[in-house]
């Protein structure tokens, strides 16, 4: 049975101070769900939320990484830098990444390749904007970002991977995919992993939806049969309703 899964991305929020008190509100939750539960810090807290998460049943995990061992690459970090802290989990190819640092997909697969070589896990993201889905041309644009970034991998790696849709147009927008634009496009992803790579890794692979989720359309969303959690961006700054979301399943 694939992963039901609930990662926070905290994005470019926090101070140390704010996030101790997030994580004090977050600690206050017990184990509500079955689920899969992971937090994103920014770099500066990931080794003080590690440490203060240790024990419970949240993930700490990293919003990017280089794709290089170590160098000069000035304000850059490994993948081994994040594993010293205890840091096995990476989010790669978020659309913010892709927009305002001009990443591609062919870096992206350099840090996939990175990531997986480390041991580490990714959460590796992409989706259409509001143009290509206007356009009809939202699942090629789809298509085309998991085949260049992902498809020379071995199959055995997608165990290593959890997929992130993000329609770049619902992301901080306040727009939301439908859970029935949202179910099609996870059904089309899994149908495109199934011709590479076979129904095992298509139906072993855990997909998330990334949207403007929220406490109030999660359980609709998460209720679709190929949607497998959430990446969540705003609502994940408040414990309350984060817990919510997770609770959604």
């Amino acid at each position: 049975m694939r992963k039901q899964i609930v990662a926070g991305n905290w994005k470019m929020n926090n101070d140390l101070a704010q996030t101790e008190a997030l994580i004090s509100n977050l600690k206050k939750y017990t184990k509500i769900s079955d689920a899969s539960i992971m937090v994103a810090p920014t770099f500066t807290n990931l080794w003080h939320a590690y440490q203060s998460l240790k024990g419970t049943n949240i993930e700490v995990i990293a919003q990017n990484m280089h794709f290089a061992k170590n160098g000069a690459y000035t304000g850059e970090i490994s993948a081994s830098m994040l594993k010293s802290i205890g840091v096995e989990t990476v989010i790669l190819g978020h659309s913010e990444r892709r927009e305002y640092f001009n990443e591609t997909d062919e870096l992206l697969a350099k840090k996939v390749d990175a990531a997986l070589e480390s041991g580490m896990k990714v959460i590796f993201c992409f989706g259409e904007v509001l143009a290509d889905r206007k356009s009809g041309n939202h699942e090629k644009v789809v298509e085309s970002q998991i085949k260049n970034a992902l498809f020379h991998l071995q199959a055995s790696s997608f165990f290593n991977i959890i997929l992130a849709y993000e329609p770049v147009w619902a992301i901080g927008t306040g727009e939301t995919a439908s859970p029935e634009q949202a179910q099609d496009m996870h059904a089309f992803i899994r149908k495109t992993l199934s011709n590479k790579y076979g129904s095992d890794v298509a139906e072993g692979i855990s997909i998330l939806y990334g949207g403007s989720v929220k406490p109030n359309n999660a359980q609709e969303i998460f209720s679709k049969p190929d949607v497998d959690g959430g990446l969540i961006g705003g609502a994940a700054l408040s414990a309350d309703d984060f817990f919510a979301i997770v609770n959604a399943f």
